[in-house]
């Protein structure tokens, strides 16, 4: 069963979730955000060495601690990895005090009724038995809506919390990650449909099971407070989805009871080329500015 010091964590939400879990297909541009072009590297196995430079240093900086920064989503070979000798769940938990999650899902299918579902996991039983060995406490899974079809979306809610109740039997606290394209012209008329097809499955789910859901951030203000206040919700995160730091910042704060899960926008001005001092204050201005908007 998942930590119950974490689950605490989790649950008191005095900060945000980091996602430090660019996988093989969003790797070469967060690398090369951070100032690492691609004729850096020549291989896929120099890419990953170079992204878990970049996410150790995140890690290790002084800003980067459980006070504000309550979690942490990992890519699978980051899990598989070690941080000063430790493997990167155990120093994220002992060395930080940050909960940290694993990314299962294995990218997107072709979309079909305006929604990108999760292509098939066949070795998902194993990974979420080596996650549970490894110190890992929940899982972050994703899925795609690009347009307001009601069959489309109840679809994708249906795989959503199929998987998250795989990932609960394993143990571990599942991340629900259905997210809404930001540029779409009915954005509005998804989240509706979202929202209401979400709560129909967290309304059937056992007595005292709780999943996590992380959603874009919505065009109205405290459009899920419906699902913020489900007893089958442990805590509800927002991605940022594209918009930059200071827009997902303004957005979240609009949004009582949500907290920040943000990629891009966490590592957004951080460069290579810094020396740790400026790195450590870029990051620090960063981190501060996301838990403000994640407790407003």
């Amino acid at each position: 069963m998942p930590n119950k010091t974490q689950a605490e964590q989790m649950r008191k939400g005095a900060g945000f979730i980091a996602a430090l879990d660019q996988s093989g297909g969003s790797t070469p541009k967060a690398l090369r955000l951070y100032g690492v072009e691609e004729s850096a590297y020549s291989s896929d196995a120099e890419m990953y060495d170079l992204i878990h430079q970049m996410r150790s240093r995140i890690i290790k900086s002084p800003a980067f601690t459980g006070d504000k920064v309550i979690g942490a989503i990992l890519f699978e070979q980051t899990m598989d990895r070690k941080i000063d000798g430790i493997p990167t769940a155990t120093y994220l938990w002992e060395e930080r005090h940050v909960v940290p999650f694993l990314k299962i899902d294995k990218g997107l299918e072709a979309e079909a009724d305006g929604v990108q579902l999760m292509k098939p996991m066949p070795g998902l039983a194993a990974l979420l038995a080596r996650a549970a060995a490894a110190g890992i406490f929940g899982t972050k899974e994703r899925s795609v809506i690009n347009a307001a079809n009601a069959k489309g979306i109840d679809t994708i809610a249906a795989q959503q919390f199929e998987v998250g109740a795989q990932v609960r039997a394993a143990g571990l606290m599942p991340i629900l990650e259905p997210e809404v394209t930001i540029s779409i012209k009915d954005k509005a008329e998804a989240e509706d449909m979202l929202r209401d097809a979400l709560l129909r499955h967290l309304d059937k789910m056992p007595t005292g099971a709780q999943v996590m859901l992380k959603l874009s951030l919505p065009t109205k203000a405290n459009q899920y407070r419906t699902l913020v206040d489900h007893p089958a919700v442990m805590k509800i995160v927002a991605l940022s989805g594209g918009y930059s730091r200071d827009q997902a910042n303004a957005l979240l704060a609009q949004n009582h009871g949500i907290i920040a899960s943000f990629s891009r926008a966490l590592s957004e001005g951080l460069s290579v080329a810094q020396d740790d001092a400026a790195f450590d204050a870029t990051l620090g201005k960063a981190i501060d500015s996301i838990h403000a908007a994640s407790v407003a």
